[in-house]
């Protein structure tokens, strides 16, 4: 009989046999993490610490891909850099136990960083300076870019497609996307020819884990190319003069590792746009999923798409203001 989703299948014997079958020998305790786009657990073991198991969304990325993840996170890990890598076991650090592939990692503690203090945003920004250094070297080959093809129009009719907006919120979206897409459109073409690097791709707050001796950056599913200041503006918020000091303190740092191309600033309000637009067609794309309904009860309700466009409007307006400066 069919499961009504793949991740139906993944029972804690399914993945508990899945690690043992590695070599890693566990002991039962398992300990589901945050995650929703990947099923993550921590497992014990007979002997050791316990281990992360990330076993990857069906169909989401191909095999060349996670490797390109995984080959960017351990160049990372190689030049010093407190990424969070898979392991290599046996020559490899991608495995497949029916069906489901999976990697595993060291398990990392700490807590959010503090962004309001400037030494946090500094050590932060010297890191991405760092990252980015090594993301500049040679180009992902399997894995696509943040654009706005990408993130903001095919989000948009993803959702027209599949009628997720009620029959009175749905031209008033449509117009108001159209509007935004050709927009954001021209905000990239003013901006010039932006370079494209590898990146982590989703490096908001927790994402970073911070310990006594610095950060952990994880979770690096979602790295793409993209513009570097995709891996600066979520680590920034508030009025606009704190978001300039925040980034001219990150700058500080990030520049004593990576040169930074001042023209991709007029891309941050166009960047937290697509965000929004892919996030809404995220949780669209992913709601067959019996775990989304479950954790985000308020998606797909009137009051949602009412707020979602909103937040689009209040964004047409942001896109109007002028960029922050260095």
């Amino acid at each position: 009989m069919e499961t009504a989703h793949p991740y139906d299948a993944l029972t804690p014997d399914t993945l508990l046999d899945a690690v043992d079958a590695t070599g890693f020998r566990c002991d039962g305790r398992l300990l589901a993490l945050n995650s929703y786009e990947n099923r993550v657990y921590q497992v014990g073991q007979e002997e050791g610490p316990p281990l992360i198991a990330k076993f990857y969304r069906p169909g989401r990325w191909s095999d060349e891909a996670i490797h390109e993840e995984h080959a960017f996170t351990l160049k990372l890990a190689e030049n010093e850099i407190p990424v969070v890598a898979p392991l290599v076991h046996e020559g490899r650090t991608l495995f497949v136990h029916q069906g489901f592939r999976f990697s595993l990692s060291p398990r990392r503690a700490g807590r959010a960083p503090e962004l309001e203090d400037e030494g946090t945003l500094e050590w932060l920004g010297r890191f991405m300076g760092r990252i980015h250094a090594i993301g500049r070297v040679m180009p992902f080959q399997h894995r696509p870019a943040i654009d706005v093809a990408s993130f903001g129009a095919e989000s948009v009719t993803y959702l027209l497609e599949h009628d997720f907006l009620p029959p009175e919120l749905r031209l008033p979206y449509q117009t108001l996307a159209e509007q935004l897409l050709a927009r954001l459109a021209q905000r990239w073409a003013d901006a010039g020819a932006i370079t494209a690097l590898r990146l982590h791709g989703d490096c908001h707050p927790g994402n970073i884990l911070w310990t006594p001796d610095g950060p952990h950056f994880v979770d690096f599913d979602d790295a793409r190319m993209g513009p570097a200041i995709q891996d600066l503006w979520m680590l920034i918020s508030g009025e606009r003069s704190v978001q300039q000091r925040q980034l001219g303190v990150i700058l500080d740092g990030y520049t004593q590792f990576s040169d930074f191309d001042e023209r991709e600033l007029s891309l941050i309000e166009p960047l937290r746009t697509l965000r929004l637009m892919h996030y809404a067609a995220w949780l669209a794309r992913r709601w067959p999923d019996p775990a989304f309904p479950a954790a985000f009860p308020w998606f797909n309700t009137q009051r949602f798409w009412q707020d979602h466009i909103l937040a689009l409007r209040e964004q047409m307006a942001a896109l109007d203001e002028p960029p922050l400066v260095v």
